[in-house]
């Protein structure tokens, strides 16, 4: 709590609890930021946020209000300044680590946590929620509205964190979320369509990633995929230390001999005439890069490289990425978020390495977003899978039966079933599934709702498919 005339210059000594930009988040005693989003105008929630107990506003225009109003000319700049005020960031002392890509950046952002635990006080903020030792909360967005990740950021301060890995989602970028931070490390997964609802083109699109690495301090490094197709774009824009991973010879860090089974990887790493050799429980080549990535963090802290490698080989779960599990079924179960073409691509392309009969594979594409994504998203599942189930995921206003005549639009593969109700299209591959089969159900991870109409309805995948053994075996 500060008094207001502590972190902004004005005559009030009202005391704040906290600054919210969304007037849903406020509680009594706290600041209201109004601020001016892509769709939204915040200023049209002042008199909500007053409701709900805010003890003062911050507007671009004046207004008659029963609490103290401070005007300022740009809302949401002021947002980000106070953040920085009020949450005591020049106090801060620990290495923000940034993880951005289409695919690829909570299985990174997680190894790397796991491994830093190894080493210091490490957290983790990201679409797996907060974690800090054997703390773990649940947040709304990948990253955080810039006053939330502040708090966050804060506490973990406060309790004496020496590293912070946080996921950077292109959105968070566009809106300037992270603009006042300066990260450590910042790592590039991979950039594939994706959230062109949002960005609109392509280029807007790796316009927006490529800005984290604008936001590196003076003696940080950024660690990009040099196999990804828009390495040369993302690289244009970095002025500072860079360093590079992927299979290619021109790969600072090169990648060689891997090979992968259903109990895990195993590859080398070259860097500088030196070999490392990684084994992991974490299964496919995508996994092959973010162990890299990781590892390349580790290098560069000058951690004990043979711990940190041993620290690699320990069981590591992500959950809802790549995720085996066991039911005691006579088949595999795989459950994964992968949403996106490329993600759809990776997972299928690993699990046709691993299959011994069928791929049957559960999925579905979310409402309200980029139509023009499905069909590709339809057909690669269809091409690497069996069979294919196609179901609901995430609808909004948007009926199931439309979506999924898009993803089944421009391919001529009839290796498909219609079942709308997921938790019902889940059971009917198990239903059918025999030994030797593997069964993935992708798009949702164990993400805890469903977005259905304007509403957010409670479901999980591994609680759906926990349940179907639980009543199988009480039969």
């Amino acid at each position: 709590m500060k008094r207001l005339n502590e972190f902004i210059n004005c005559p009030y000594e009202d005391t704040i609890h906290n600054i919210r930009s969304d007037s849903r988040d406020v509680e009594p005693g706290d600041l209201f930021v109004a601020v001016k989003g892509f769709n939204v105008d915040h200023t049209e929630y002042i008199y909500d946020a007053i409701k709900k107990g805010a003890a003062a506003v911050v507007a671009e225009q004046k207004m008659d209000l029963k609490v103290p109003l401070i005007v300022v000319s740009d809302a949401n700049q002021a947002l980000y300044d106070l953040s920085a005020k009020f949450y005591n960031q020049e106090s801060w002392d620990f290495n923000l680590i940034g993880i951005t890509g289409t695919d690829g950046k909570t299985t990174t952002s997680m190894i790397i946590h796991n491994i830093l635990s190894h080493f210091q006080n490490s957290a983790y903020i990201g679409t797996n929620g907060l974690i800090y030792g054997d703390e773990s909360h649940p947040i709304s967005n990948t990253t955080p509205l810039t006053e939330i990740l502040y708090g966050y950021l804060q506490k973990l301060n406060e309790k004496n964190c020496q590293s912070v890995t946080l996921e950077v989602s292109s959105e968070a970028l566009l809106h300037k979320r992270v603009d006042n931070l300066r990260f450590r490390y910042a790592i590039l997964t991979n950039i594939s369509e994706d959230h062109l609802n949002i960005h609109k083109t392509i280029a807007n699109y790796v316009q927006a990633k490529s800005k984290l690495f604008t936001l590196i301090e003076k003696d940080g490094w950024a660690i990009l995929n040099v196999d990804d197709m828009h390495f040369d774009e993302v690289r244009s824009s970095i002025a500072g230390n860079v360093v590079t991973y992927g299979m290619s010879a021109e790969a600072d860090f090169q990648i060689k001999n891997s090979n992968c089974s259903d109990s895990g990887s195993s590859f080398d790493i070259l860097y500088k005439k030196e070999t490392y050799h990684i084994n992991s429980s974490l299964v496919g080549i995508y996994n092959i890069y973010n162990l890299t990535a990781a590892f390349i963090v580790c290098y560069l802290e000058k951690y004990d490289i043979e711990k940190v490698i041993s620290t690699m080989s320990k069981p590591m779960l992500i959950p809802g990425r790549c995720e085996f599990l066991d039911f005691g079924q006579s088949y595999k179960i795989v459950l994964d978020y992968a949403h996106t073409t490329n993600g759809i691509k990776n997972i299928l392309a690993s699990l046709q390495q691993l299959k011994e009969k069928r791929i049957i594979t559960v999925i579905g594409s979310a409402g309200g977003r980029e139509k023009e994504k499905r069909g590709l998203m339809g057909k690669e599942a269809l091409e690497k899978s069996d069979l294919v189930i196609f179901t609901m995921d995430d609808p909004r206003c948007e009926k199931v039966s439309d979506i999924i005549d898009d993803l089944v639009s421009i391919s001529s593969n009839d290796n498909y079933l219609r079942i709308e109700n997921r938790e019902e299209a889940i059971a009917k591959a198990f239903d059918i599934a025999e030994p030797g089969d593997i069964v993935a159900v992708l798009g949702k991870g164990r993400d805890n709702y469903m977005a259905v109409g304007t509403e957010k309805i409670s479901y999980c995948d591994y609680d759906v498919i926990q349940k179907y053994f639980r009543k199988k075996n009480d039969k």
